[in-house]
């Protein structure tokens, strides 16, 4: 009598920590459920697809820069991914990516993207008051920055930049690599609704086949 006691109240033991544990991870469950996947703009072809996803509030800069963020002096950066679904690894040219401005039918802007030191430079030194979105002034602008003023804390952030860029020019085959560029629109982030991220560029490694341009519009994905 007594086992078949015990048997009982071990099984009844079980059944109530199932009970307690489902009431303690359903709300969290069901926070995971209803939580939105973040909105990435894509477009692909011949094997390569290329992910945006721009980062236009400053929440979205805390993890990777945790002192200081090169929003707050109003450098945008686009989250960038470069998925080869094909047999052979891919060549970037990565300093021919541009973001293209479109201020009205008329006037567009080219704008290259920024080095980790001019990140640094706009973020810790002082401005060089030019428009980036002035007609003619294609960024980056490093002119009349003071090395001196380069010391422990902007290597520090500079090194910071460059680790959360993208890493390599070659993407594998069958991989994904991604990381940041970084554009100064001094903090007009509505700019990325009438802009559009240009491509070009790309070549198998192998073969030396270069690859249709990439030319994605990011005004569905810039209020993220």
């Amino acid at each position: 009598m007594q086992t078949a006691y015990y048997i009982l109240m071990r099984k009844l033991s079980a059944a109530v920590l199932v009970v307690l544990l489902t009431a303690m991870l359903a709300p969290l469950l069901a926070a995971q459920q209803a939580a939105p996947m973040r909105a990435v703009i894509k477009d692909s072809h011949e094997g390569m697809t290329v992910g945006i996803d721009p980062w236009t509030v400053a929440s979205r800069y805390k993890e990777r820069f945790p002192k200081k963020s090169p929003f707050s002096k109003g450098v945008i950066a686009l989250q960038v991914s470069f998925k080869n679904d094909t047999d052979e690894s891919i060549r970037i040219d990565l300093a021919h990516i541009r973001l293209l401005v479109q201020f009205s039918e008329d006037e567009k802007q080219e704008l290259e993207s920024l080095s980790a030191d001019d990140v640094a430079d706009a973020v810790l030194l002082k401005s060089s008051g030019k428009d980036p979105t002035a007609r003619k002034l294609p960024l980056p602008i490093p002119i009349g920055r003071s090395a001196p003023s380069r010391d422990k804390n902007w290597t520090e952030f500079r090194d910071t930049c460059q680790n959360a860029a993208i890493p390599s020019p070659i993407v594998a085959a069958h991989t994904t690599l991604e990381g940041l560029l970084y554009f100064d629109l001094r903090g007009e982030v509505e700019l990325l609704q009438s802009s559009r991220l240009y491509v070009p560029n790309l070549t198998t490694m192998s073969t030396k086949q270069p690859l249709s341009y990439f030319d994605i519009a990011l005004g569905s994905g810039a209020s993220n």
